[in-house]
């Protein structure tokens, strides 16, 4: 579906023809109430985020223990808030097959990876919110528990 406002919004109308392109037909109470659903700032439209925000799901307890204690580890004043130098100093790139492959440098990939947290001011800080989401996203791509708690733990060196 395209976004009608180029931020990747779209309206209740190019939402639900969208879902009519692809054969999913639903009451028009329905077809409402899937929009206020989706629509979490009720603003009118579903952006990409609520969006896949709504259909992933949360990660496991299990998961979010770890998310959580990732995050408290930066979080020493229990502001809510967490400072992009304070992860630099820890996060661990060694691993990232670019790196590894040479294309690019660990700094590198950090600037990638802390550009995933939509720090929209430019101050460098992340949230709470902004570090579940993003977990949550990644999270949801990971299908073994292992595999996701081995990254989780090597990325922010848990180990020590």
């Amino acid at each position: 579906m395209d976004s009608y406002d180029g931020i990747g919004k779209i309206n209740k109308d190019e939402f639900l023809g969208g879902l009519r392109d692809i054969g999913i037909l639903l009451p028009k109470l329905y077809s409402e109430k899937l929009v206020q659903y989706f629509d979490k700032d009720i603003d009118g439209s579903v952006n990409f985020e609520e969006f896949l925000v709504a259909i992933r799901g949360q990660p496991s307890d299990k998961r979010q223990e770890l998310i959580d204690i990732a995050f408290n580890k930066f979080d020493k004043n229990s502001s809510g808030i967490i400072d992009r130098r304070d992860l630099k100093g820890v996060f661990n790139a060694s691993f990232h097959p670019k790196v590894i492959s040479g294309e690019i440098t660990e700094d590198q990939a950090f600037d990638q990876f802390i550009k995933n947290f939509n720090d929209h001011t430019g101050e460098g800080k992340v949230d709470r919110y902004e570090w579940n989401d993003y977990y949550s996203a990644v999270s949801f791509s990971l299908e073994n528990d292992e595999h996701f708690i081995s990254l989780i733990i090597s990325v922010w060196r848990l180990e020590n």
